[in-house]
């Protein structure tokens, strides 16, 4: 099946592989355990839970993949992208080691199911370098060999043209690996269920979850592993942030590269593999979500920036877009749900590490549910309060509040007919935000611009032809429905307006220019 939303972009894996079909959920079932969210987070806690003896059930609201585990890159990797000097000053020493330690442990994880489950998915070790591109990033590719060496791993050292090698890092197909986990889970016994979108969350004695189409799952525990927490409003949202980045596949000529992982020190940063010898898959270029008003721009800046550095690479195969969130200090929230009962458990915060977070995650609350200890829990608790990330809690807090003000700055206007086919744009009608999309016959599609998270405004995504909202991350398709939480409802409907009576854009995304 089509791991796409309608009119999304198509990452290099949906392009080359298909995920097979199941069924929505047509009837109430019950579950030790009812998984959220069928990408590489969900459907790993389900496989090794289904390891331990648990029934599971999972939900997924469109297609298995079709969230992030698509539009990744696949590094699986113990080089974080936030650096360990500063995961030190964060968490300590020993937190760092930890760290380092989990996600190391992560990577040997999925190489053990891979054998175990006998997966063709192009699973391979290689070498990964953290190089810089200039003067200015020198001190960071020293600052960060000395933590490695503090934090134990001796295996770093400085390599040729400015690196550092992090040596027996991973990759695989994301997609060819979740095909076989899904099959796994349902010859195990495993309840796999796609377009069931859940909508409502109880835990505690009586736990169950209900699907937007009436149908509730009873069960013993709750794993919520949607990229962003969707089972509540507020407990994760103001300790995590989201950000788009953007990915190109190339092509290139056979041996011009070595096959390894790569990222550079800069800011936007950049982080390159190949995916055979003759394809490169580069991306970067991260922004807020919701907060760039060209983002086709992002992909000609990673354009220029690759074409630059490699002149022999060749014509671009793929293009697409994903989400990451970024936790106020660097790690993952794994683990037991914030202001919840002690039955329901969350995977977010994937900092640009989204594999191995999702595989600690799913081997920490595999234990949490088990009743076993794990060295990890403290350090990515949901729960966690950290002090000394306070600064970037305040900073990116202070932004999202500023993204409130399109309810005073939003504009009237007099007309659409200048509104370019296949876009949107943003505009107010008396008392209401309205969001116009204009499809490619002309017709025009309007609802409401209020995100149903916490009200934020949202704007115009040309690239992925969606609404975006830049407070928290929520995505819609260009008619309003739901593709990406935190938000669990659709936008609004809104009456019609004849567009010769609407009135000039003010979330301006049109044409690339």
């Amino acid at each position: 099946m089509n791991t796409v939303h309608p009119e999304e972009s198509v990452p290099l894996w949906s392009g080359t592989t298909e995920m097979q079909e199941f069924s929505p959920l047509r009837d109430d079932v019950s579950a030790d355990v009812c998984v959220v969210g069928g990408g590489i987070a969900g459907l790993s806690t389900a496989y090794l839970l289904m390891k331990e003896g648990k029934s599971v059930c999972v939900l997924e609201s469109f297609e298995l993949g079709s969230g992030q585990t698509s539009r990744t890159t696949a590094h699986f990797s113990n080089a974080l992208d936030d650096r360990y000097f500063e995961i030190e000053k964060i968490h300590g020493l020993q937190g760092a080691r930890l760290a380092s330690e989990s996600h190391t442990a992560a990577i040997q994880k999925v190489a053990d199911i891979v054998r175990a489950e006998n997966i063709d998915c192009d699973f391979e070790y290689l070498n990964g370098y953290l190089f810089q591109d200039s003067k200015d990033t020198e001190e960071t590719l020293t600052k960060e060999f000395e933590a490695c060496q503090r934090i134990g791993m001796k295996q770093v050292v400085y390599a040729k043209e400015n690196s550092l090698c992090f040596p027996r890092q991973a990759q695989l197909h994301p997609l060819k690996y979740l095909r076989r986990l899904a099959e796994c889970i349902s010859e195990g016994g495993g309840q796999i269920y796609t377009h069931s979108f859940a909508e409502k969350f109880h835990g505690g004695p009586d736990s169950f979850i209900k699907t937007r189409d009436g149908f509730t799952v009873r069960c013993g525990a709750i794993v919520v592993a949607t990229n962003t927490p969707i089972n509540d409003l507020f407990a994760i949202h103001t300790k995590q942030y989201a950000y788009r980045s953007y990915v190109l596949a190339f092509e290139i000529p056979k041996g011009k590269i070595e096959k390894a992982l790569y990222w550079d020190c800069e800011d936007p940063y950049h982080y390159a593999r190949l995916e055979s010898e003759t394809v490169l898959i580069v991306g970067g270029e991260d922004h807020k979500t919701g907060q760039e008003s060209h983002p086709e721009h992002c992909y000609q800046r990673l354009e220029n920036w690759v074409r630059q550095k490699y002149d022999f690479v060749g014509k671009i195969l793929y293009r697409w877009s994903g989400q990451v969130m970024e936790p106020m200090d660097a790690l993952g929230f794994l683990g037991r749900n914030p202001a919840d009962y002690d039955n329901v458990y969350v995977i977010t915060g994937d900092s640009g590490n989204g594999m191995t977070h999702a595989m600690i995650g799913a081997m920490l609350i595999t234990d949490q549910i088990m009743g076993r200890q794990n060295a990890w829990e403290n350090l990515y608790s949901p729960s966690r309060i950290s002090l000394r990330a306070t600064s970037t809690f305040l900073k990116e807090n202070l932004n999202t509040a500023a993204q409130y003000a399109d309810w005073v700055t939003t504009k009237s206007a007099e007309s659409l007919e200048n509104l370019p086919l296949g876009e949107g744009c943003v505009f107010r009608d008396g008392l209401q935000l309205v969001a116009a999309y204009r499809n490619d016959n002309g017709a025009y599609h309007t609802v409401s611009a209020v995100c149903p998270h916490l009200g934020g405004v949202v704007s115009w995504n040309t690239v992925e032809k969606s609404w975006d909202c830049p407070c928290h991350g929520s995505r819609f398709d260009s008619h309003g429905k739901v593709i990406e939480g935190p938000a669990v409802s659709d936008l609004k409907p809104v009456d019609y307006v004849e567009p010769a009576v609407l009135v000039e854009r003010v979330s301006p995304v049109l044409s690339p220019t």
